[in-house]
């Protein structure tokens, strides 16, 4: 049984994977203004996939995959990193990076209904009555800004960041038992390589059809637009996907989703800070009722409804059916 001293480097795994992130979605806001968000993603990915490919290529951390090995982890890319930064870059596009970090708050709820289904885990009333509250801020936040939120492109951004959400939260469900049968970087490799194939074809054949494949290079002769790639590229995509992997190793899925909330506080502090994004008082009522219920769901529950790390108490619907996996059980 993993002892708090030996998660210690999984807590601190997750607690820079929060910073980052509540940092990326400052960082995405500036670049689908530069450029289109499928551009955005075709030259964030292949900037994290040359950069994850160097120590691969000189051995430093191998890469061992199997063909038969592979279905399992491109279905977990799908979900993230495709829909979820698909979601998220094409959300931004119409909603704040503060209300993005509100709507990533709701991460935990999700991974708690997901994890409640795949994974079997019980909840208590505490926890169902904490879900509720977490519902029920994003619903206020909605109905503070009245009427004109429904007819309103605002809408359609916040709803696309709630799907951004709902992906990242099957991501963590999903990727728990593939931990314990390929390593991080193994984790980290493919799906970065399966964004960037998947994105650079979207990318390129839009600006094929249209012909204007010369605007799929022109960003990338914006200085700012390069310094907010390089951080999207390494830092919120490559880094943060391994940072995840390992935690989701040592950690539940559950627990791991708690650091989502911090996501929201560090995005609503730099949007303000640095896009002059105003923050009104029901965003921030809105952000406390569901940082309360996502607290809540995760630790006023009863320890048999946690996920125990030692024992493979996944469906066979998420588990690769292969000998390492078997090996473990």
């Amino acid at each position: 049984m993993n002892t708090t001293r030996e998660n210690g480097p999984a807590y601190l795994a997750a607690f820079l994977y929060a910073i980052i992130i509540g940092f990326s979605f400052l960082f995405v806001k500036m670049t689908v203004s530069t450029a289109h968000p499928l551009d955005v993603l075709a030259h964030r990915f292949a900037l994290s996939f040359f950069a994850a490919s160097i120590p691969v290529i000189f051995g430093w951390m191998p890469v061992r995959i199997k063909r038969k090995d592979l279905w399992p982890i491109v279905r977990l890319a799908l979900l993230s990193p495709v829909l979820f930064f698909a979601f998220q870059a094409f959300g931004l596009m119409n909603a704040s990076s503060s209300e993005a970090g509100i709507i990533q708050a709701s991460v935990p709820v999700f991974t708690l209904l997901l994890a409640s289904y795949f994974l079997k885990e019980r909840s208590s009333g505490l926890q169902k009555v904490s879900l509720l509250i977490s519902v029920a801020g994003v619903i206020f936040i909605f109905a503070m800004k009245g009427g004109s939120l429904l007819g309103s492109g605002n809408f359609q951004g916040i709803s696309l960041l709630l799907l951004s959400a709902l992906s990242f939260a099957g991501y963590s469900v999903l990727a728990r038992p593939l931990t314990r049968t390929f390593k991080p970087m193994e984790l980290t490799y493919i799906t970065l390589g399966v964004g960037f194939i998947l994105f650079n074809i979207m990318a390129v054949g839009r600006h094929s059809i249209d012909g204007s494949l010369n605007e799929f290079f022109q960003p990338l002769a914006d200085i700012r637009y390069i310094g907010a790639l390089l951080y999207l590229g390494i830092l919120s995509t490559m880094v943060t996907t391994l940072l995840s992997s390992f935690a989701l190793s040592r950690i539940e899925a559950s627990k791991m989703s708690v650091f989502s909330n911090f996501c929201t506080l560090v995005s609503m502090a730099a949007g303000a800070l640095f896009l002059n994004e105003q923050l009104r008082y029901y965003h921030v009522i809105g952000a406390v009722m569901i940082i309360l219920g996502v607290l809540g769901t995760n630790f006023l529950g009863n320890k048999r409804g946690t996920i125990d790390s030692t024992k493979p108490t996944m469906s066979a619907e998420i588990v690769p059916t292969n000998k390492k996996t078997v090996d473990q059980g």
